[in-house]
This record gives C-alpha cells, sequence and structure tokens, in this order.
C-alpha cells in the first residue's frame, strides 16, 4: 500500500492513521466533484473500492451488536450530506454554530460521546458535497462580530484527513473568511500536510489529551498523549490558533498525581508563551449512551454507575449523569489552579 505520510526523519514516529478495510461510495457521492477528488485520492492509495447501486448503505449489520460495531468502524463511506445539514445548530459553549464534514470516528474511545447521539451502525461518513456545506456556512455570518464554527461534533477530522483531504480544504475556506473562525479537535497527530496552508490565523486547532491511566484504558486506536502534543507544537509553530481540551475528567485513584504528570507533560511540549486555550469536560452519561456503550465494550472497566452520580437535566426533559457537586468542585478547583500556575496567560474557556 502507498505509504501515506513521508518519512523525512527516520527518528520520527509515524502519526497514527487509521486505514478502513472497506470503502463504500454512493451514487450521489460520486456525482460530486469533491467525491471525485476523494475517490482518485483513495484509489491512490489502492483501498479496496465498493461503487453502490443506490445511496442507501448497506452491509454493515453483523449477527449482534457488537459484531455490527466491528464491521462498522472498519468502513469508509463517502457519502452525501442531507438538506437537514444545511440548518446550522448552536453549540455553545464550544462556538456559534456547528457543521458536519463527516459523521462517525475512527476511534475506539470506550466513554465515546456519540453513543446514542448518531443513528445506525458507526459507520465513518464523510460528505462529497463539501464545496455546498462551505458555501452555506455565510448565512450564518454576521458583519458585526466574529462568528465561530465547530467541525467536530460528530467526527474527529484529523483522523481521517489522509483519506479525505476535507479539513484542509475547510482550512483554506476559512483563511479567506475576515469575520469568521473555524475550530477543530483531535486525538490523532497527523498534521504534516495541514503546516503550510493559508489559515491566515482563522483556525483553532485543539488537541484532546487525558491522564495516562485514562488516555491509554480507555482510548483505543488514538496517537499517544505525547504524540498528540507534538502536533499541537507544529500547529502552533505552524502560526495556528492552539488550543487544549481536557476530557473527559475522572475522579480516578490518585487524580491528582495522574493529572499533574499530564499538565507536565503540557508544559514540556509547550514551553514558550503561546495564546493557549483550555476547554475542561468531566465525564457524563446518558442512559442511551451507557446502553450502546456497553453492547460495544461489555468488557470495559468504565465507571457509569448511577448511584455514584447526580442527575442533571436540560431544557428538553433529558437527563445526564454527573458528578456530585463536591467532587465536581474539588476537580474545577485544582484544574483552574493548576492552568493558572503553569500557565497564566491561557484562557480556561469553560468547564462543563
Amino acid at each position: 500500500m502507498t505509504d501515506l505520510i513521508s518519512k523525512a526523519d527516520s527518528s520520527t514516529p509515524a502519526a497514527k492513521l487509521w486505514i478502513p478495510e472497506q470503502v463504500m461510495f454512493t451514487p450521489a457521492a460520486l456525482n460530486e466533484p469533491w467525491g471525485q477528488k476523494i475517490f482518485e485520492r483513495l484509489q491512490s492509495l489502492n483501498l479496496p473500492i465498493k461503487e453502490l447501486t443506490s445511496n442507501r448503505l448497506t452491509g454493515l449489520r453483523g449477527e449482534n451488536e457488537r459484531e455490527t460495531y466491528n464491521i462498522a468502524k472498519r468502513t469508509l463511506a463517502i457519502v452525501t450530506a442531507p438538506p437537514s445539514q444545511f440548518k446550522l445548530s448552536p453549540i455553545p459553549p464550544s462556538a456559534d454554530w456547528q457543521f458536519h464534514i463527516a459523521e462517525g470516528c475512527p476511534a475506539h474511545c470506550q466513554y465515546c460521546y456519540l453513543a446514542g447521539s448518531l443513528s445506525g451502525p458507526p459507520v465513518i461518513r464523510t460528505y462529497a458535497n463539501l464545496p455546498q456545506i462551505l458555501e452555506n456556512l455565510s448565512n450564518y455570518e454576521k458583519p458585526e462580530k466574529l462568528t465561530t464554527y465547530e467541525v467536530s461534533c460528530y467526527t474527529d477530522p484529523l483522523g481521517i484527513e489522509h483519506l479525505t483531504g476535507s479539513l484542509a480544504e475547510c482550512i483554506r475556506y476559512f483563511g479567506t473568511r475576515s469575520n469568521a473562525n473555524l475550530r477543530w479537535v483531535s486525538k490523532f497527530d497527523a498534521v504534516d500536510s495541514l503546516l503550510n496552508l493559508p489559515h491566515n490565523g482563522h483556525t483553532q486547532c485543539r488537541i484532546s489529551v487525558n491522564a495516562a491511566p485514562i488516555s491509554g484504558r480507555f482510548e483505543g486506536g488514538t496517537a499517544s498523549v505525547a504524540s498528540r502534543l507534538k502536533a499541537l507544537r507544529k500547529l502552533a509553530d505552524s502560526g495556528y490558533q492552539v488550543g487544549l481540551v481536557i476530557a473527559p475528567i475522572m475522579p480516578i485513584d490518585d487524580w491528582q498525581i495522574q493529572y499533574s504528570r499530564l499538565f507536565d507533560l503540557i508544559s514540556e511540549a509547550l514551553d514558550y508563551n503561546c495564546a493557549l486555550t483550555f476547554e475542561l469536560i468531566s465525564h457524563r452519561f446518558t442512559p442511551g449512551s451507557k446502553e450502546v456503550l456497553q453492547s460495544w465494550y461489555p468488557h470495559s472497566k468504565l465507571d457509569m454507575d448511577e448511584e455514584k452520580r447526580r442527575i442533571k437535566r436540560n431544557k428538553f426533559g433529558g437527563i445526564k449523569y454527573v458528578y456530585d457537586a463536591d467532587t465536581n468542585n474539588s476537580m474545577k478547583q485544582f484544574f483552574e489552579a493548576e492552568i493558572q500556575n503553569r500557565f497564566p496567560n491561557a484562557n480556561i474557556l469553560y468547564w462543563t
């Protein structure tokens, strides 16, 4: 198979790359010029491509939920975004609006926030009508204020970038916008193709990290935290706005020690003054996501004991299980103090 990342230095570890076992194209996707570009890219990588006869994805169901999960997570499907995707939704506190260039993620995080949020098997879908998706964004901009857009709500865009090129296209687009910024986050590290893009300071790249016992046990298929931080340093050196998402924060055994070690790694990777942002997200789950996650990862040691949590309701009556007030406040105070002491010029965007 064609080498996806050239190795300029044999001492540099190769970036973490997901390679699908099967690729599906719908007829509608192949009719799109961007879909044809993705087709050519995947064809050059000698990946097994199946051209479907209808726009419906088939052949993804196994005999049980676990088998269905395994089939879907090994599949990349190139489809077109439906009309509903062109009506954007606000996504506070992350950004003003969310838009989607793909759905599904190649990682195997046992706390996955997509569980229960997307319908059907968790196949990784990427959208072939990207130019129309980007063109639609200007309808949500206001001339009197900066408008921010989050593109990572339903996918890890860097995790599939070597296969699609869609994140780079988004960065180029936002580089031409005078009053709009792009935001994305990832647990992968293959950033070299993004370093020389004309981003013009209009894209903020964030890396999601966690304490070693959590990242090592629950974040399968991702790049190591050290590799992610090296990637973030590369992006910062290339003039991008950068930030860190620490999530999901959990009060594991010796959590203060473990998270202090994480901050040590961050300090080593970003050992100079840069406009760093932090987004801090404590672990939570819903009844629906717990059911899905337990079918995907039946032997997981992830703590989802409702008796140890309190219920938080949203404005629509839905519930999620979060940590009790004392635990939450203790963690929040610890993180705020660590960040203030180590990164006095950093901006904590939110704790949730």
